[in-house]
């Protein structure tokens, strides 16, 4: 097989790991909201429900419990995602990646606000508005399932799926656009190229975080802990209108 031949293949393999584990997590939720319906709970009317199994059954059950059954299938053992308890430089590394994305974070708003610019919503966050407490229990599953589940799944397999064959910058940049690109389908509104252009940015940090520590765990916790704290502010907002 030639070097050009390994590339393609390992960029498809990444696309196809993306896409695929994102509509076999929604058949999922489907399945377990049909499988409620007959016990009288129906999940189409219940979006704080719908957002929990969507959480729970896809970036949980899905990204993560998926990511290790591949792993097994392709016979890539564990350690082709390096996952160790975090040393003094992955602290620093994990402080440093948690400051930096909640930095950009303000620095895109003032951007897109000086610019006129929109930017679209998040289904959760209009799930939030109109139950608040929804919130507060994303933000342990944010350290939980959601930074655990989404890195498994595209730090560890996505971005080391494309870092055997490609540069290592190029594998960032590619997994963390396959990253951005999936969140197109939980957006309303207008302004979701704006949405998904800051996703990118974002996930460029994690990638790059998880490429200097080779430590999963890092990532993980950078993203588990820039999700709780919007959570978190979101649900401030919504009880004391701070």
């Amino acid at each position: 097989m030639t070097q050009s031949t390994s590339r393609v293949g390992s960029v498809v393999t990444a696309i196809g790991l993306t896409y695929g584990s994102t509509i076999i997590g929604s058949l999922v939720v489907l399945i377990a909201g049909a499988v409620l319906s007959i016990f009288g709970i129906n999940v189409a009317t219940r979006p704080s429900l719908r957002l929990v199994l969507n959480t729970v059954l896809l970036q949980g059950l899905t990204f993560g419990g998926g990511t290790v059954l591949y792993l097994r299938y392709r016979n890539l053992g564990f350690d082709f995602i390096p996952l160790t308890i975090p040393d003094r430089r992955d602290v620093a590394v994990t402080i440093a990646g948690i400051v930096t994305l909640l930095g950009l974070l303000v620095i895109a708003s003032m951007i897109i606000s000086s610019l006129g610019l929109e930017s679209a919503q998040n289904r959760i966050v209009t799930i939030g508005q109109q139950n608040p407490a929804v919130y507060l229990l994303l933000v342990p599953l944010s350290f939980l399932l959601v930074g655990p589940g989404e890195e498994l799944l595209y730090r560890g397999l996505v971005q080391g799926t494309l870092r055997k064959t490609l540069h290592p910058a190029r594998a960032i940049v590619l997994a963390s656009a396959l990253f951005a690109s999936i969140h197109l389908f939980s957006l309303t509104g207008e302004g979701k190229l704006v949405y998904v252009g800051i996703a990118f940015v974002l996930a460029l940090v994690l990638g790059a975080t998880y490429e200097y520590t080779d430590n999963l765990a890092v990532p993980a916790v950078v993203h588990g802990a820039y999700n709780a704290v919007q959570f978190g502010s979101a649900y401030l907002t919504a009880t004391s209108g701070i």
